[in-house]
């Protein structure tokens, strides 16, 4: 028997694995206990996304179990043993602001959490493929010290910089720079993920995602850029935009299109490998360039303002140069871009809001 092993899978990334992978495992075991209701309300639970799943497919088992519980993660990981053949890990404390409020459990949760499951991995499945849901803000704030240039409706890398016609690699330096406390346990967890890899010769992937986006996404104003901006524009709830003008650039990728990377990587897999993983030159906006799509979509205006302040470690400008990725697996393509992906996130929010 396969079975896949989705940490986080009430969430968007989770989700979307099993949804993707649901015909090529015999078997999924979701690993979720709605964490995410904890850090931003109830309104961010991700409990309506794990009946959906509980619905929609059969071979779908659901554990609410928490990822820091070494014990209970080991008696999953025990009962399926050998048969697990790929573990996908999505869940994570991922706001800035909320890390400062707790530091302890935002790094238990990212860091202690996944040095369990990567345990886990070794010592009852070690020949499966460990997928990791990193996130470029291990890179901290060293992108807002490149060559910028302020447009009408967006900040720009200058024209004559290396990084202007793909983006950043993976090879730009995590020292020596502001991360945020979420930066700095995503940090930890990824470069555990890459040591699994390289010391214990493990089948581990690294994803470090810009803004991960897609209609199942419980958007909340401190996490899920694009789903809680559309949220608001179809509410008329208020919006806050968090320093640098709006004009800040985001990169952002549908979630099937990092999960169909998921699933290119385990098909060859290999060991220790860190890929950056976002929308590119392909699909990337401002603030204020996605709030013209949200209101365009929804035939609506949004209500927001602009605050001076922005978030500690945030990013002016970042996109990710993914042809290290291509060049491994050139197969691969994007399927969605931005007006595709903020159509669908539209339908799935006026859907489930009866708006």
């Amino acid at each position: 028997m396969n079975v896949l092993i989705v940490t986080g899978s009430g969430g968007l990334i989770g989700s979307e694995s099993v949804a993707f992978m649901h015909d090529k495992f015999d078997l999924i075991v979701g690993i979720d206990n709605d964490m995410r209701s904890y850090f931003f309300g109830t309104n961010a639970s991700t409990s309506w996304n794990v009946s959906r799943l509980q619905e929609r497919f059969s071979n779908y088992v659901h554990r609410s179990c928490d990822i820091r519980e070494q014990n209970d993660v080991f008696d999953i990981f025990r009962e399926y043993g050998a048969d697990v053949k790929m573990v996908i890990h999505t869940a994570a404390q991922p706001s800035h602001d909320w890390a400062a409020r707790e530091p302890f459990t935002d790094f238990t949760v990212n860091a202690n959490g996944t040095l369990i499951l990567l345990e886990a991995t070794r010592q009852f499945c070690q020949d499966a493929v460990f997928i990791f849901t990193s996130t470029n803000k291990v890179y901290g704030d060293n992108p807002n010290f490149l060559p910028l240039v302020e447009k009408e409706l967006r900040w720009e890398i200058d024209e004559s910089h290396p990084y202007f016609k793909d983006g950043i690699d993976e090879y730009m330096s995590l020292d020596h720079t502001t991360h945020s406390l979420f930066g700095a346990s995503k940090v930890a967890a990824d470069v555990l993920v890459q040591e699994y890899g390289r010391y214990f010769g493990m089948k581990t992937g690294t994803f470090r995602g810009g803004c991960l986006t897609g209609p199942n996404h419980s958007g909340a104003q401190l996490h899920g850029f694009l789903s809680y901006l559309m949220k608001c524009t179809i509410t008329g709830d208020h919006y806050t935009i968090f320093g640098y003008k709006g004009k800040q650039v985001r990169d952002n990728i549908h979630s099937y299109d990092l999960v169909n990377m998921f699933w290119h990587f385990y098909q060859n897999p290999r060991s220790g490998e860190v890929y950056n993983a976002g929308g590119s030159r392909f699909s990337n906006c401002s603030m204020l360039e996605a709030i013209e799509i949200c209101e365009r979509i929804a035939g609506k205006k949004l209500n927001y303002s602009l605050s001076d302040q922005n978030r500690i470690g945030d990013h002016i400008w970042y996109i990710s140069d993914v042809n290290r990725f291509r060049q491994h697996y050139p197969n691969w393509e994007y399927k969605y871009d931005l007006d595709a992906t903020l159509g669908e996130i539209h339908d799935s929010i006026a859907l489930r809001e009866k708006v």
